[in-house]
């Protein structure tokens, strides 16, 4: 997978989308009640994060389901290059990382498939940025500040970030006027009070892109093309 192929399937995995979901340790029909809780409040990607042998069972449930659905299924802490094979086998269709580690991210590349490394510092932005990046992880997003996202967009005006790591309902729109591409929450699916606090973030969205409908180029294969 080029540098620009991985771009363009982040593009389209998140054109309208300002939310992700990250199920991580809520065993298997935990994890596949959230997924579809996600998919019918309008969240596409839905990160299974593996640490387990029930979280890769719970990947692999999910994956089918979100095929069925024409979602993409991610999997998370992706922290070394022998997890890259494990996690297609699964159904992964992209994977994230806590951090930045340029053998994982060649194993991805090498393997087809678009991965989505975590960052937190101006070097480690700059170091993904050399390695052809552009979608990265800003973890943990809640202890780096919205602010931080300002201070990066000076000198990496090409970095697109999802916001990762205490993130919920109550700062979801805070960190994405501060500059965030994506927000990503978790546990915030289970409170029915954040729900409809969640539904108005990804519509007020949608009224955007709508309005923007038409300039520039389209998305890249997202999602629902061949996922």
């Amino acid at each position: 997978m080029t540098d620009d192929e991985m771009c363009a399937w982040f593009d389209g995995a998140f054109d309208g989308a300002p939310l992700m979901a990250i199920l991580r340790g809520m065993g298997v029909e935990r994890t596949v009640r959230l997924a579809e809780t996600a998919w019918e409040l309008g969240i596409a990607s839905v990160e299974v994060p593996l640490q387990t042998e029930q979280d890769l069972i719970a990947l692999e449930r999910v994956a089918r389901l979100g095929e069925r659905r024409g979602r993409a299924v991610g999997a998370g802490t992706i922290v070394s290059a022998g997890q890259v094979d494990a996690a297609i086998r699964a159904g992964a269709r992209y994977l994230v990382s806590p951090g930045l580690d340029a053998a994982v991210v060649e194993a991805a590349r090498v393997n087809g498939i678009p991965i989505l490394p975590g960052v937190a510092t101006p070097s480690e932005v700059q170091a993904a940025l050399g390695l052809g990046l552009t979608w990265l992880k800003a973890f943990p997003a809640h202890w780096l500040g919205a602010e931080w996202f300002g201070h990066m967009r000076g000198p990496f005006p090409r970095a697109r970030f999802v916001a990762t790591g205490g993130m919920d309902a109550s700062n979801a729109q805070t960190f994405l006027d501060a500059g965030a591409r994506v927000v990503a929450v978790g546990s915030a699916l289970e409170d029915p009070r954040q729900l409809p606090l969640l539904a108005t973030v990804l519509a007020g969205a949608g009224a955007g892109a709508g309005a923007g409908a038409g300039a520039g180029p389209g998305p890249g294969p997202g999602p629902g093309a061949g996922a």
